[in-house]
């Protein structure tokens, strides 16, 4: 083989190279712009005033890829004079894993005249497919005024047929309104039957400081404390009613002061009987704090002074005269006006539930008769 058939040779493969890439790519590039494919398609290109006809596009493409089709709002105009009554779309499946997107406008117009709708520019994957242009003729009814024998009259009025499925939930909730209104006046019968929300409460006369404490005094005679071996317990009951009787008498918080502090505030009131008080508050410090044992006959002794203290210092008749009766509420009167009070508020909850339902009542059934 010569340099000149060699040379030939391998121009020859290098030309048959060329052509088997070129033919690659030209695969490639007819096999990419098959992937999409958009069609338009027009229900009808004629059309009455009022009537509507669908617009169609589909668009198919490769499974998951970005498209974009043309967005009309409800009664949006397209075009001047053709509105956009609603828009919908679907996806159906092309094999090959590719898939079909539809998206339809239903299109309607009132004016009678001729239009062309625009050609709508699909965007897929950010590039742009125009579909094709159509024509839509809107005819408007046609009248014979010649024959005005042969127009049929106006149809009757349609009789809206009753429901129990639609009425039934309303009576139902009617009657849960007279219930509510039934327990309201129930109760307010009763509320107006018994006696008067602010009862006349009892007075009872309100026993004065030295009473109360003479009282308690002969309470603890009657038990004996005295001669009993608790002296702790009976030196504590006889201080506490002393204290109580200083604090009813006097004014000053006698349960919360020391021995020493009553002592030194009985001083300011120059009672010249402190010097026995002290001597047993004294003792009875000693008795509570330091189990200091004391005799019978001592502690009579010590009763003796607080009641000899208490009858120094009482009031007289015309300061018991003075004293204002304050009226007491038993038990019973709280009771009752918890009771009242408790009727009042179930009254207001079942009159405002009964206006509410009733008010819901009658505007579902104006919904239903509108």
């Amino acid at each position: 083989m010569n340099a000149y058939d060699a040379f030939y040779k391998n121009r020859k493969e290098e030309v048959k190279k060329t052509i088997y890439i070129v033919s690659l790519l030209l695969l490639f590039s007819l096999n990419g712009m098959a992937q999409v494919k958009v069609e338009a398609r027009l229900d009808s290109a004629k059309i009455l005033i009022g009537q509507q006809t669908g617009l169609h596009v589909s668009v198919t493409a490769k499974d998951g890829a970005h498209i974009q089709f043309p967005v009309y709002d409800a009664q949006q105009e397209m075009v001047p004079g053709i509105e956009v009554v609603e828009t919908a779309g679907d996806t159906l499946s092309a094999g090959d894993g590719q898939k079909t997107f539809v998206r339809s406008y239903m299109l309607t117009s009132w004016d009678e005249n001729k239009y062309q709708l625009p050609a709508l520019q699909i965007k897929v994957e950010g590039k742009v497919y125009p579909t094709q242009a159509f024509a839509l003729e809107v005819q408007t009814v046609e009248v014979d005024t010649l024959n005005p024998e042969q127009i049929r009259p106006a149809k009757g009025i349609v009789d809206n047929p009753f429901s129990w499925e639609e009425w039934m939930p309303l009576l139902l909730l009617v009657l849960l309104a007279l219930a509510l209104a039934a327990g309201a006046w129930w109760l307010w019968h009763r509320l107006c039957q018994n006696k008067p929300l602010i009862a006349h409460l009892p007075f009872m006369k309100r026993l004065l400081p030295h009473q109360k404490a003479m009282q308690e005094i002969e309470q603890i005679k009657a038990e004996q404390l005295s001669k009993s071996e608790d002296a702790k317990a009976y030196y504590t009951r006889l201080t506490d009613t002393l204290r109580q009787y200083l604090e009813d008498r006097f004014g000053f918080s006698a349960k919360e002061m020391t021995s020493g502090e009553i002592i030194a505030r009985l001083k300011q009131e120059d009672k010249a009987t402190i010097a026995e008080l002290r001597e047993l508050f004294e003792t009875a410090d000693l008795v509570k704090f330091a189990k200091f044992s004391t005799q019978a006959n001592e502690n009579e002794m010590y009763l003796a002074h607080v009641v000899k203290f208490i009858d120094a210092t009482k009031q007289d008749e015309q300061q018991e005269k003075n004293v204002v009766q304050k009226p007491v509420e038993t038990a019973d009167s709280r009771r009752n006006r918890r009771e009242r009070m408790l009727m009042q508020a179930l009254i207001g909850v079942l009159s405002l539930l009964a206006v509410a339902v009733l008010a819901y009542v009658g505007w579902q059934v104006y919904e239903l008769m509108a």
